[in-house]
């Protein structure tokens, strides 16, 4: 290979001295030098294709896996986001769905007790009104009685002053039976007398 190199570096001043006679070796370049160019692109070219295109082209290759596997690896995240983003809008629907039901539920037992605190309290009304309505007609037949009791010692206290003389237990008790047929104890109790 050196002798083509000394050659070529040989031939190069030949070239030179041919531009100083009649102008530049680029317009008008002579057989030899075309001749030794395309020795030398051959020569070059051979050189690169023997260890330079394989060692570039094993790069690509390496760099085009590289990417290649990027893609896939890429594509296979967006697929595992893809279904983790439906995963999750399929749970948010169900938490949504279980939310609303318990609210629902909540609401339910919320009028549930409402009505049941609403019939008990009416019961424990109705109970109480029912019980103050004993109280009273019991506390009126006792007030009746007392009334009954004291208008009948009246009357045999006024008997017995109006005749001065004491009278037996029969007499005592007609007495205080006319008494008491006189007495309007119904206008006592707050009834009508046409009753």
């Amino acid at each position: 290979m050196e002798p083509v190199l000394s050659n070529i570096v040989a031939s190069l001043p030949l070239a030179a001295e041919k531009t100083e006679e009649g102008g530049s070796f680029l317009v008008t370049p002579g057989l030899g030098l075309m001749i030794w160019t395309l020795v030398l692109f051959g020569f070059t070219f051979w050189v690169l294709k023997k260890f330079a295109f394989p060692l570039i082209g094993e790069a690509l290759d390496k760099r085009a896996a590289t990417i290649r596997e990027s893609i896939e690896a890429a594509e296979k995240q967006k697929e595992e986001s893809d279904k983790l983003l439906a995963d999750y809008r399929q749970r948010l629907t169900e938490a949504r769905e279980q939310a609303d039901e318990i609210v629902s539920k909540a609401r339910k037992a919320a009028e549930n007790t409402k009505s049941e605190a609403t019939a008990e309290g009416q019961a424990k009304r109705e109970e109480l009104v029912d019980a103050a309505r004993k109280d009273i007609e019991a506390e009126k037949t006792r007030a009746l009685d007392d009334i009954r009791k004291e208008v009948a010692n009246l009357t045999i206290l006024a008997t017995e002053q109006v005749t001065r003389k004491s009278l037996d237990d029969q007499a005592h008790k007609e007495l205080v039976e006319d008494a008491l047929r006189e007495v309007d104890f119904s206008a006592l109790a707050g009834e009508d007398r046409n009753n």
